[in-house]
């Protein structure tokens, strides 16, 4: 596994969007995670301490984890706004 695979600028024919070179550890200094590469489906996010346990078991450290704790709790405050949005909308749309 390497730090690629949770990177939005990692494409599929296993090269850098950046054109940078694959690194072999789990730290690269433009790491862009991205909340689908930990969670293909969106119902199964669950709550940004599920996806800090999942980067922390793969083996993320120091900037690349804080980076993913951020990408967590944005994804988590937009679902949270959604929900709230869709619920005022269902209230006002009855008669």
């Amino acid at each position: 596994m390497i730090v690629c695979e949770f990177c939005l600028h990692y494409r599929q024919d296993g090269k850098c969007l950046l054109g940078l070179n694959i690194p072999k550890g789990m730290s690269c200094r433009e790491f862009g995670p991205g909340i689908e590469k930990f969670c293909s489906n969106p119902s199964d996010f669950v709550s940004p301490n599920q996806i800090i346990q999942m980067a922390t078991f793969f083996g993320f450290k120091k900037a690349e984890l804080k980076k993913i704790k951020l990408m967590a709790e944005t994804a988590e405050s937009s679902r949270v706004a959604e929900k709230r949005n869709a619920a005022a909308f269902n209230a006002a749309s009855l008669p």
